[in-house]
């Protein structure tokens, strides 16, 4: 089964697509915040990760680059950020 890490600090968010991913036979994790994600990624064998920039305790980014340093799953980023600049960030550092 392919297992979904969906990672928001709004919660109604990711219980929406916590439904959605279920519904088509995903295993789906959750997390609230960058930190959580990270420990998610290193305990448990995640195939995608679906996640927000701006976040409490640790920020997208730099969950994204922690999850790097371990781990090459793809990353989508979830956000309302819509400059070049963020765009470009993203993908420099690994989404």
């Amino acid at each position: 089964m392919t297992n979904i890490l969906v990672c928001d600090d709004e919660k109604d968010i990711v219980n929406a697509m916590k439904i959605y991913l279920e519904a088509e036979d995903y295993n789906v994790y959750s997390a609230y915040n960058g930190e959580q994600a990270v420990k998610t990624v290193l305990s448990k064998e995640i195939h995608l990760i679906i996640m927000d920039i701006m976040m409490p305790v640790m920020d997208g980014i730099q969950a994204m680059i922690k999850i790097r340093e371990q781990s090459n799953v793809p990353i989508i980023l979830l956000t309302a950020k819509g400059e070049d600049s963020d765009k470009v960030l993203g993908l420099n550092v690994g989404a």
